[in-house]
């Protein structure tokens, strides 16, 4: 018999509304509507022995309410199992639902658990997820990317910058990929202007073929910018290949994979840009950290997208200096707060992720199932 087992494992459908709808370049160039809510799967674990864990996955659009009846049908493999064998559980998972693959929603769905197995492993050690897996850096440099979406005026982008500035984040993401490539460029020298020497990066969310994206990465090159994100579709891992050993401005992908492998596909293709795996989205911190060993033995460098309740820890224990993105959307779901200052987000000395669920991530649930059922 395991020395613990897991007891209880409870999910929760939950939709976050936005403040305001956002547009990237996928909006104007018709392929999806504005955002306006954000989905999330939210797992809590316990114990026999009365240990506790709490993880999630999101969804931004479609595919919210796939994962938690993904994750609804498949959750009752891990009850009785050992929560300190994450391993087996996500091998033993992927396995209850292998008819829809190892990929999409299917690890989507799953990571949620796994992220609160690794957050109950950290609770039980009272350590910070950080410490657990072995931190090389107690803060990570942080940038804001909810401030520079394209249905904001240049005007509005400036005051928002700034004001992300005065909080102590370190830099600056805005979208491109504007129908007119001159207006990108325009709104990009205002922004560099804006910032003087603060770290800029821009985004095109994959609307630029390839033509065109080496057209944009030669024009984007006087800006001195940080990177250039997901120029191509995501899963042209070749082409993103071919612009990292072309320029001087790193290129910057891989948030939209949801797999070791397609993430892998990359490093076949001599990538040598900076990769952007998203936690949740790959499968959790198991296939998470399998990919970041690798991407390290590669040397590259490493940007988690979103989630920075998650990926601050991971971020935290990259042998190479890392960037976290800083999104405010899901502050209303958690009590506490993350410290940012200096440029820098900095690692909660709590335990596991650091985070309690709120009363307003309670109040906007609109589904929940327990395993074992009463």
């Amino acid at each position: 018999m395991p020395a613990d087992s897991i007891r209880s494992i409870t999910l929760s459908h939950v939709v976050l509304p936005l403040g305001n709808p956002v547009s990237d370049a996928k909006v104007l160039t018709g392929r999806q509507k504005p955002l306006t809510e954000t989905v999330l799967l939210f797992v809590e674990v316990a114990t026999e022995q009365g240990c506790q864990g709490m993880g999630f996955s999101y969804s931004k659009r479609a595919g919210g309410k796939a994962q938690y009846a993904h994750l609804k049908e498949v959750a009752d493999v891990a009850i009785g199992q050992d929560p300190a064998d994450i391993a087996k559980i996500h091998e033993s998972l992927l396995w209850a639902g292998a008819s829809v693959g190892r990929a999409g929603v299917a690890t989507q769905a799953v990571a949620a658990l796994d992220v609160a197995l690794w957050d109950l492993k950290a609770r039980r050690a009272g350590l910070p997820l950080a410490k657990l897996l072995g931190a090389h850096r107690d803060s990570c440099r942080v940038y804001n990317t909810s401030g520079g979406f394209l249905q904001a005026s240049v005007a509005e982008i400036k005051e928002k910058a700034s004001g992300a500035l005065e909080t102590g984040i370190g830099g600056i993401k805005i979208k491109v990929g504007q129908p007119d490539w001159r207006t990108d460029l325009e709104r990009v020298a205002a922004l560099r202007d804006h910032l003087g020497d603060t770290p800029l990066m821009v985004d095109a969310n994959q609307q630029w073929d390839r033509a065109r994206a080496r057209r944009m990465c030669r024009e984007l090159e006087p800006f001195d910018l940080v990177w250039i994100e997901e120029p191509l579709d995501a899963w042209d891992a070749t082409g993103h290949a071919d612009l990292s050993r072309t320029f001087d401005t790193p290129i910057a992908t891989g948030e939209m994979l949801t797999s070791v492998p397609e993430h892998m596909a990359l490093l076949d293709a001599g990538y040598r840009g900076i990769v952007q795996p998203d936690a949740p989205r790959i499968g959790g911190i198991t296939p998470f950290l399998r990919f970041a060993t690798l991407a390290s033995y590669a040397g590259l460098a490493l940007a988690p997208h979103f989630a920075m309740e998650i990926h601050l820890h991971l971020a935290a224990a990259y042998p190479t200096e890392p960037w976290v993105e800083h999104f405010e959307w899901l502050n209303p779901l958690f009590e506490e707060r993350i410290d940012i200052h200096d440029g820098r987000m900095w690692v909660p000395d709590r335990a596991g992720l650091g985070f309690t669920l709120s009363d307003r991530m309670r109040a906007l649930t609109v589904e929940t199932a327990t395993f074992p059922s009463a």
